[in-house]
C-alpha cells in the first residue's frame, strides 16, 4: 500500500468541484462541493446518532435503500437542520443535481453543514448545482475539500493505493470537522470513493466494522452533530472480480479503508475548533476491546486533561480520574501513564501511583504540536485508541459569535 495524491478523485472515474454559491456572505470562499462518478456505484453511509438529524440524511436513507449512488452534493454554512421544508429543499437539491449530471435523483447524496435553524433558499443551488456540474475535473479534489469546510482551518483529504487479485485499487477521501465532534457516529462530514468493485452488501460491512475503530474514537468538544455522516462510493472502474463475500481482497480493502480514515481522523482531530495540537490515547493491556475503548474515550474526553495539555503540564492525575470515571473494569493499583511526543516519552504513573520526573523534561514532551497519552492497563490483551485535541480560550472565542 502506498500514499498517493488525489484525494476522491484518486480513484478511476471520480471528478469533482467545489465552487462559490452565495450560501456564505464570505464570496471568496467556496460553499458548494460536487463529487461525482462517471458509472453507477455501491454506496454506503453511516450517519450521526443524534435524534435531532439534518433533512439531508433523511433524505440519504431513502435513497440509499437500493444500496446505489452516483454523485455526492454537499453545501456548507447552513446545516438545513430544524427547518419546516427542510426536506423539500434537500429533495430538490437532489432533483437539480441529477438534471445537470444526466442522472436520477435518486442516485443522488445530499449534505450540509454550517448553522442549524437558519432557513436556506433553493435559489443558491439553482445557480451554484450547473456551476459545480460544469467545473467537474480529476484536479477538483482540493476545491471540494474547501467547499465542504465550516471552522476548518485546513483542508482534508488523504488517498492510497493497494492491490486487489492483481489489480491496482485507489480509495481516497475528503472530510470537514473541527467542531461538534464526539462519539459515536457519525460526527463529521466524511466523504470516501474507491474504483474497487465491492457489493453494496460488503461496502457497508466494511464501513460500519471501521468506524467503529475510527471516527467513534475521536472527540472535540464533547457535542455530537445533528448532520454528519460518513459515505463511500465504489464504482468498480478498478476491474477487480467484484467483492461479494469475506475472504482475502475483502481483508486488503478493509486494511486500505482504515489507512485513510485513520488519517483523516488524525486531520479532523488536529484541527479541532481552536485546537494547538493533536492528542492520541494509547491504551493497552484491557480486559477487553470494550474496556480499551471506554478508557481511551474517556481520557481524550476529558476537559481537564485537554486544558492540561493546552498548558504543557503534565497532570498525569487527570488521566488516572478519567479513567476512574470511564466506566471500564480497571484495577487502578495496575496503571501505568506516559506522555509521548516528537521530543521523547516520560514515565509519570506506575502502578496506580506518582513517581518522581523531570517536570522541565516533561513539558518539552509536552510543547510539541502532537501529544500521545499512553496508557498501560494491565489487566489483559486488548487495545484502543482515541483521538482529540487540547481545549483552548479559542475554543470559546469561535463559538461565542458562532452564528452571529
Amino acid at each position: 500500500m502506498k500514499q498517493i495524491n488525489g484525494g476522491v478523485c484518486a480513484a478511476q472515474g471520480f471528478t469533482a468541484a467545489g465552487v462559490h454559491c452565495g450560501i456564505r456572505k464570505n464570496k471568496t470562499k467556496r460553499d458548494l462541493a460536487l463529487i461525482f462518478s462517471d458509472v453507477p456505484a455501491s454506496a454506503a453511509a453511516v450517519y450521526t446518532t443524534n435524534l435531532v438529524k439534518g433533512a439531508p440524511l433523511l433524505l440519504n436513507q431513502q435513497h440509499l435503500q437500493n444500496g446505489r449512488a452516483q454523485a455526492i452534493i454537499c453545501n456548507s454554512g447552513n446545516a438545513n437542520t430544524c427547518n419546516a421544508d427542510g426536506l423539500e429543499i434537500a429533495a430538490q437539491t437532489a432533483a437539480l443535481t441529477a438534471q445537470a449530471l444526466g442522472i436520477e435523483k435518486e442516485d443522488v447524496l445530499v449534505a450540509s453543514t454550517g448553522v442549524i435553524g437558519l432557513p436556506l433558499s433553493i435559489e443558491p443551488f439553482v445557480t451554484g448545482v450547473p456551476l459545480a456540474a460544469a467545473a467537474l475535473s480529476a484536479d477538483g479534489c482540493d476545491a471540494a475539500a474547501e467547499g465542504i469546510m465550516t471552522t476548518d482551518t485546513v483542508k482534508k483529504e488523504v488517498a492510497v493505493e493497494f492491490e486487489l487479485d492483481g489489480k491496482p485499487v485507489r480509495i481516497g477521501g475528503i472530510a470537514k470537522g473541527s467542531g461538534m465532534i464526539h462519539p459515536n457516529m457519525a460526527t463529521m462530514l466524511v466523504f470516501i470513493t474507491t474504483d474497487a468493485a465491492i457489493s453494496p452488501a460488503m461496502l457497508q460491512k466494511a464501513l460500519s466494522a471501521d468506524i467503529a475503530e475510527t471516527f467513534n474514537m475521536i472527540s472535540i468538544d464533547g457535542d455530537t452533530s445533528t448532520n454528519d455522516m460518513v459515505t463511500v462510493l465504489a464504482n468498480g472502474r478498478a476491474g477487480n472480480p467484484e467483492i461479494t463475500a469475506e475472504g482475502t481482497a475483502f481483508t486488503a480493502f478493509m486494511q486500505a479503508l482504515n489507512t485513510v480514515n485513520v488519517q483523516l481522523c488524525r486531520m479532523i482531530a488536529g484541527d479541532g475548533e481552536g485546537a494547538t495540537k493533536l492528542l492520541e490515547c494509547s491504551v493497552t493491556g484491557a480486559q477487553d476491546l470494550a474496556a480499551a475503548k471506554a478508557v481511551a474515550k474517556s481520557v481524550i474526553c476529558s476537559s481537564l486533561l485537554k486544558a492540561a495539555m493546552f498548558g504543557a503540564d503534565a497532570n498525569w492525575g487527570r488521566v488516572l480520574c478519567a479513567i476512574g470515571y470511564s466506566g471500564a473494569p480497571v484495577d487502578v493499583s495496575k496503571v501505568a501513564v506516559s506522555f509521548r511526543s516528537a521530543a521523547g516519552e516520560i514515565l509519570v504513573c506506575k502502578n496506580g501511583a506518582g513517581v518522581e520526573f523531570s517536570e522541565e523534561r516533561a513539558k518539552e514532551i509536552l510543547l510539541e504540536k502532537e501529544i500521545e497519552i499512553v496508557v498501560a492497563l494491565g489487566d489483559g490483551a486488548a487495545a484502543a485508541t482515541a483521538w482529540g485535541c487540547d481545549l483552548t480560550y479559542d475554543y470559546v472565542r469561535i463559538n461565542g459569535d458562532y452564528r452571529t
